[in-house]
């Protein structure tokens, strides 16, 4: 189950209105059922750091699954006007697209796999008009979820194999915004959610404690942890700051020993303000003078992984890590950089025409043709990934260049193991897929991070993994961009 299933209307206007109006071009030019190639891939790596996880495919194919017009649809966009007051679409237009089915091939890298600027995540190849009208759809699907993601994964890997949970329900922007968080956060390896309704719909390990007003509501804070003990005796973590944190935790203590008494354990504290290394400090020395050894401690707080990284170099004695506001909407970077490209169309049954979107960034050069990509392992470890285009495929002899500095090149090793990374997901419009579950998405992320060096898992200026193109592909594109400006210097 997945978030639009909350709403009970088609999603297929999920997209932005010039996707619309080109699609309606084409129809009205005959250039609908042309061919055509899209890739969707990111220009930078997010948070400055050196690697990106992979997120938001099942929720594509869920969209895709449930991809068409439907009558309300077509109404709507019958409501549609020009600058002159005459409808924006002629009614043929809506009569073509109630009978649009989806019929495209998709590949795309499965969740949970670590991915690189530049890399296709997903490639499309189907009737232009289709193709086009999925470009605003599939990034908003994959940018959001793939951010969240690897935002986890650089908390958990502060964390360093202390349980992190994801506690950003209040903060998150939206319903949709919170359940896709939940969700991209247990990918990157959250082990759970405060967020209810995500635990319902995915799966995902719920976690929680109290909050400060439940301490408030009584005359007394001892009050009110021998009160939630008594009638919650098996989910007892105390949040002790409400009022003087290290006497709060003494008084946990106190109903702690209590619980003890009656057969029942307290699982921990929990600190969400203050000095966290000093009072996680002191609060172990606390719990572990009363027989509370493996009482656990919990920290919330604005944490991310630059507090925790730096929490655990002062020694802080803190269990478990709770990560709301700056998980949940990725505070230090808003969104991820991802763009959707033509790379190659043609008439159905004629040679591949190859196109690359030109600009005077070469970081805004795409690349073309039909993509795939090849990694490439010594034994354990991940050495490179290679871009290639399948019509050309690659080999165990070819040179691998740096698309945006081609003084940077790198020789395939024929010792060298390999595997492509797109898989098919899509053909002819049906799903061949089988969508694996989150808890193996989520081993997935941790997997595949494990064969690559530490390096590039460094929040501080990150090794930089090598990504090339295959060197017939760079000059291919070398060649296009020449062609493309001898042709519009001879335009001017």
């Amino acid at each position: 189950m997945h978030p639009h299933n909350l709403h009970n209307q088609s999603l297929t206007l999920l997209t932005d209105l010039y996707q619309l109006t080109m699609s309606y071009g084409y129809w009205k030019s005959g250039l609908d059922n042309k061919e055509s190639v899209f890739h969707l891939f990111f220009r930078k790596r997010p948070f400055q750091g050196g690697f990106t996880i992979a997120a938001g495919l099942a929720t594509i194919i869920d969209y895709l699954n449930n991809f068409k017009f439907d009558p309300s649809d077509l109404a709507y966009l019958a409501t549609l006007h020009g600058v002159n007051g005459t409808p924006l679409f002629d009614q043929e237009f809506f009569t073509y697209l109630s009978n649009l089915k989806f019929s495209c091939d998709v590949d795309a890298i499965p969740e949970g796999n670590v991915v690189f600027p530049y890399e296709p995540l997903i490639r499309i190849k189907g009737p232009l008009i289709q193709c086009q009208l999925l470009e605003s759809p599939l990034l908003n699907l994959i940018n959001f979820p793939t951010l969240i993601a690897t935002k986890a994964a650089r908390v958990c890997i502060a964390a360093d194999g202390d349980p992190v949970f994801e506690f950003g329900l209040r903060r998150a922007q939206g319903i949709d915004g919170s359940l896709t968080a939940s969700r991209s956060a247990y990918i990157g390896g959250c082990e759970g959610t405060s967020n209810v309704l995500a635990g319902k719909m995915y799966g995902i390990p719920l976690r929680g404690t109290h909050s400060h007003s439940w301490v408030m509501a009584f005359d007394d804070e001892k009050e009110a942890f021998q009160t939630f003990a008594e009638h919650l005796p098996n989910d007892c973590v105390f949040l002790v700051d409400t009022y003087n944190t290290l006497e709060g935790v003494k008084k946990a203590i106190e109903v702690g020993k209590w619980l003890k008494s009656q057969g029942k354990k307290m699982l921990g504290i929990r600190l969400d303000s203050g000095d966290l290394a000093y009072l996680s400090i002191k609060s172990r020395l606390l719990l572990d003078e009363a027989g509370f050894k493996d009482a656990s401690i919990i920290a919330s707080n604005e944490l991310d992984e630059t507090i925790i990284s730096e929490l655990k170099r002062q020694g802080a004695a803190i269990d478990i890590w709770g990560i709301g506001t700056k998980l949940v909407t990725a505070s230090s970077q808003p969104a991820l950089d991802g763009v959707y490209k033509l790379s190659a169309i043609r008439n159905p049954g004629e040679p591949w025409q190859y196109k690359l979107k030109l600009s005077e960034q070469m970081t805004k050069i795409s690349n073309p043709g039909i993509l795939q990509v090849k990694r490439f392992s010594n034994n354990e470890d991940y050495i490179t990934d290679a871009i290639y285009d399948i019509s050309k495929g690659i080999n165990n002899e070819d040179f691998l260049i740096d698309p945006l500095d081609s003084t940077r090149q790198k020789k395939i090793d024929k010792s060298w193991t390999s595997k492509d990374l797109l898989v098919p997901i899509f053909r002819n419009g049906k799903c061949v897929y089988h969508s694996p579950s989150l808890d193996d998405i989520r081993a997935t992320t941790q997997n595949e991070l494990s064969h690559f060096h530490s390096g590039i898992k460094r929040f501080i200026n990150p090794h930089e993994y090598v990504v090339g193109m295959e060197k017939s592909l760079y000059d291919l594109k070398v060649n296009l961009i020449g062609s493309i400006r001898n042709m519009t210097k001879n335009h001017e």
